[in-house]
């Protein structure tokens, strides 16, 4: 399952376990921080494009640290009139690692499953006993005579096929 989101004003396709890089959010270092802007969820052949939204969808991701990004160096020159200009800047970044996509704005709830009950060794006894030897099917045995039919006709088939 994929979603991409927007946050930043950029656009992200995401799916559970990236770390991306986004431009800095309010929040602390191993908070959990809720990306509620999703454009499209994607899951197989299934997916959903919202209006602009998907409506209820949420990505859930984790802030793994606040970081600032490289330095870029902005050089500004005007032609014939002694005039530059050299500027820095470095951009305040948020890496996040994405733990959930909800579709519908809540957790998946877990799955139970049904504990089978411990059967006592009589009790199976009991149940075949019941059945009766009528319903059990009985095996199909191959006679010397239907096997070397069966071979007879894959031969004749193979030399047709050789003869074309």
């Amino acid at each position: 399952m994929y979603a991409v989101i927007k946050t930043g004003g950029k656009q992200y396709r995401v799916a559970k376990d990236d770390v991306i890089q986004v431009e800095r959010l309010q929040a602390d270092v191993g908070g959990s921080i809720d990306l509620a802007e999703v454009l499209m969820i994607g899951d197989g052949d299934n997916t959903t494009i919202g209006a602009p939204l998907v409506a209820d969808a949420k990505v859930v991701a984790e802030v793994v640290e606040q970081a600032r990004g490289e330095k870029i160096l902005v050089f500004k020159k005007k032609r014939r009139k002694n005039h530059r200009r050299l500027n820095g800047h470095r951009q305040e970044l948020t890496v996040l690692r994405i733990t959930d996509i909800l579709p519908d704005g809540k957790p998946a709830a877990k799955k139970r499953t049904a504990k089978a009950k411990p059967e006592t060794p009589g009790a199976a006894a009991v149940q075949t006993e019941a059945e009766g030897p009528e319903s059990a099917p009985e095996p199909v045995q191959e006679t010397a005579a239907t096997a070397s039919e069966s071979s007879d006709k894959k031969s004749t088939d193979k030399k047709a096929a050789d003869k074309e």
